[in-house]
């Protein structure tokens, strides 16, 4: 008799299930390990044939229950099942939501929404989850698939290929949950947006566009910033011509037949040269969101990050804003061979931001950077820290602390920012050294379950789990109080930073404040952009091309 009642018992615990209504349709979410999970529903559906390029429309009306359970849907892409070790269903239809809801009778919650990183080619809304987060504060977070590659980012500035789809369906996404995420039990005026990597790029972004307002009332960008050479295309023509050639389309200077091969190729010829991007020596990944022409339609973005952020006309909310600190460490497989070509010729290693006069100046340039770096010492295994530090600037840390001065010159004075250290004895030593270092998203890692190879927790050393809930805590207070340490806390004081990166967290054990973030560095850098950096541009029938490559 007990067996049998335990049985029931489980089986009834096991399909616990909740009804929400949405604007589309009542879904059916199910308990889950603490929590209620609602995966797989539609926010906005994507446009397909020659029109795939296009904004998202709206999601259809369902007159049944939907069975919000986990179908495994991602976007099309090249292949992800050994990166996530699970089966992934490749559709156009896919742009779905996951919201995660603590189990409890609670209304009005704050809400954390996390877009995915991925370079803008690659992943999906569940890579990473954020059940434990969930389960140990009154909190409810929603992740989202948006279209990615050159589905999500081609842009040709044309009426069939505007650009930004990617974004535009994020933006889709953040007013689904406007307006039914109160039936979840969020409130509507409560919500944070959050990312990593390329999600942390594109909340970056969100904030600057005209289409958000009053969608997000806070912002944690984690690893990636808008004024990235990665973050925004200088030159989209130019880059959809070098991608159409990079999948083999020979007409590809024409643009009318490049838009025709693009509206009209199968995805799995669309998303075969993805994968080939993830290595570029010019830290890109060349399909990426752009500053779209203006046209009859609703448009994302039309003037650059640099710009906006200088002009001031943006909705400043508070934002949680940092990196870790060996980000660089991203390129260290890369490293045995890249200490070669570095040497031979490191001009092909400069972002495509920048702009000479002629190529003397430019390998100039070059020069003065590696040496910057290297001193007169060849890339090699000795100075491989110095190879990380080069690509952590120009990846993420220059560009976070050129967006964060620009931030402050145009008057917010609500961001708090954090250079992530925390390293433990179970992350593996640099190569060549006895060293360890925190890499890409690390604290990213910290905020999700698990890290992005091992979601048990339990086997983390104990201080690796106090790390992850130092973290959660801290994003927690911000989301719920716009503050990463209110008033009262047990945390170091942790004012908003002002003029030249001062003050700043070390998000460590233990946790310090400290001064100016990477002064010297971001000085140098600064010279640098100062003299050649160039715009991006709207797509245009010419693409402009950088004079030394003539």
């Amino acid at each position: 008799m007990i067996v049998i009642f335990c049985l029931l018992f489980c089986l009834t615990n096991a399909f616990e299930s909740r009804i929400v209504n949405t604007h589309q349709g009542p879904v059916k979410g199910y308990k889950d390990d603490g929590l209620y999970t609602f995966y797989s529903v539609p926010y906005a559906k994507a446009p397909t044939g020659r029109d795939r390029f296009k904004a998202p429309l709206p999601a259809e009306d369902r007159p049944f229950v939907l069975e919000a359970v986990d179908k495994g849907i991602m976007c099309p892409q090249q292949d992800l099942s050994m990166m996530v070790k699970r089966s992934l269903l490749t559709t156009e239809d896919c742009l779905i939501a996951n919201i995660f809801v603590p189990d409890t009778t609670k209304t009005n919650l704050p809400v954390i929404v996390y877009v995915h990183g991925g370079g803008y080619i690659a992943c999906y809304g569940n890579l990473v989850t954020y059940k434990n987060l969930v389960k140990s504060k009154d909190v409810i977070v929603v992740t989202f698939n948006y279209r990615l590659g050159a589905h999500g980012f081609l842009c040709l500035g044309t009426e069939d290929i505007p650009g930004n789809a990617g974004m535009k369906d994020q933006v889709a996404l953040l007013r689904w949950v406007k307006e039914n995420i109160a039936n979840f039990g969020g409130d509507p005026e409560e919500v944070t947006i959050a990312g990593y990597s390329a999600g942390s790029s594109s909340v970056d972004l969100l904030m600057l566009s005209d289409t958000t307002k009053g969608l997000f009332k806070g912002v944690i960008p984690e690893s990636g910033a808008n004024t990235a050479a990665w973050s925004i295309q200088t030159d989209p023509i130019k880059n959809a011509q070098e991608y159409g050639q990079i999948i083999n389309f020979t007409d590809y200077k024409n643009v009318e037949a490049l838009q025709e091969f693009y509206k009209t190729v199968s995805y799995e010829i669309l998303t075969s040269g993805e994968m080939s991007l993830l290595n570029r020596t010019d830290s890109t990944f060349l399909m990426a969101p752009c500053v779209e022409r203006e046209t009859d339609e609703e448009e994302f973005l039309t003037e650059s990050p640099v710009k906006i952020l200088k002009n001031g006309k943006y909705h400043k909310v508070p934002m949680l804003y940092g990196f870790a600190s060996m980000e660089g460490l991203m390129r260290k497989d890369t490293f045995d061979q890249w200490k070669h070509e570095m040497n031979k010729d490191f001009v092909q290693f400069l972002p495509p931001d920048l702009q000479f006069k002629n190529d003397k100046e430019k390998a100039m340039v070059a020069e003065k950077i590696k040496k910057f770096y290297f001193g007169n010492d060849p890339v090699s295994n000795e100075n491989i820290l110095s190879y990380v530090d080069f690509f952590s600037d120009v990846f993420f840390a220059y560009a976070t602390l050129r967006s964060i001065k620009l931030h402050v010159d145009a008057g917010h004075d609500k961001i708090y920012l954090y250079e992530y250290s925390f390293v433990h004895d179970d992350i593996p030593t640099i190569p060549y050294t006895n060293m360890r270092g925190a890499t890409h998203c690390a604290q990213s890692s910290d905020v999700g379950d698990g890290n992005f190879t091992h979601f048990d927790e339990g086997l983390f050393s104990k201080p690796a789990r106090d790390m992850k809930k130092t973290v959660r805590d801290l994003w927690y207070n911000f989301v719920s109080t716009g503050q990463p340490v209110p008033e009262g806390s047990d945390f170091p004081s942790w004012p908003p930073v002002g003029k030249d990166s001062t003050p700043y967290m070390v998000i460590d054990n233990p946790m310090r404040l400290s001064g100016s973030l990477l002064k010297e560095r971001t000085r140098f850098w600064d010279e640098i952009y100062s003299k050649h950096y160039r715009q991006p541009s709207p797509p245009s029938i010419t693409p402009t091309i950088d004079r030394t490559e003539l």
